[in-house]
């Protein structure tokens, strides 16, 4: 059992130095920060351009700092609403299913490495407990660390095919808002996309200020459907 904790620990050791040294050289954060450039460095790959947003797609959620907005605004900008919002859906789906994997396999030590100790204080309750339909809040809710909780789900006891559902389906929304905002952009249809913009500062605004006051109460409405009935004494 040493031995092969032993092992995973120098896989995973190996990985975080080649994911700095590739991040490093080819300056692939500055790359996700910009818009232009993102677009200019995908459109280079033309005709493959597709593959390779649905690669920063994945990578983006593999490596969790990353901001998803920007991915997800480019597809809709380069593919329009349905095709930006099915490579960005293909995409999400497999990085959150290898973020996933990576914590099942390494466990512990691989999610404290990539989420901070606040965020995994503040979730770890609902996935020890298999909230599933909690779970789906949580993606489907603007201001959640999405990305950081496929590596918490892949340390708890969520199977697969459940966290696939659930975080495919939660992410969805948010996946068509950003295609649709991107598509706007694209042709100059300021006034639709100041109406999504604001309707999204406002989710995220609410989700922001009352996302800690939720999971609050749905931690207590949890812990109240867990106690055990007390039996109903038969009256004479």
């Amino acid at each position: 059992m040493n031995g092969r904790l032993a092992f995973r620990i120098l896989i995973l050791l190996l990985l975080i130095i080649l994911s700095t040294y590739l991040f490093i050289h080819f300056d692939l954060y500055v790359l996700f920060a910009s818009r232009r450039r993102l677009i200019e460095f995908v459109n280079t790959f033309h005709p493959y351009d597709e593959i390779v947003f649905i690669l920063l797609q994945i990578l983006q959620v593999v490596a969790a700092p990353i901001p998803g907005e920007v991915t997800g605004l480019i597809g809709g900008f380069l593919y329009g609403p349905v095709l930006g919002t099915i490579y960005s859906t293909i995409g999400l789906t497999i990085g959150s299913w290898l973020a996933f994997m990576l914590a099942r396999f390494f466990g512990l030590p691989l999610v404290e490495k990539v989420v901070s100790p606040v965020i995994i204080e503040k979730y770890d309750y609902f996935l020890e407990h298999r909230g599933l339909f909690v779970s789906f809040l949580l993606f489907l809710i603007p201001g959640f660390p999405k990305d950081c909780l496929c590596y918490i789900m892949g340390a708890s006891h969520m199977k697969t095919w459940h966290f696939l559902g659930i975080s495919t389906t939660g992410r969805l929304l948010g996946t068509i808002l950003l295609s649709v905002s991107g598509s706007y952009a694209r042709n100059n249809q300021y006034r639709e996309l100041l109406f999504i913009a604001a309707v999204s500062c406002l989710l995220i605004v609410i989700a922001y200020f009352y996302h800690d006051k939720w999971l609050e109460a749905l931690k207590k409405k949890h812990i109240i459907s867990e106690k055990p009935q007390k039996p109903h004494r038969d009256q004479n």
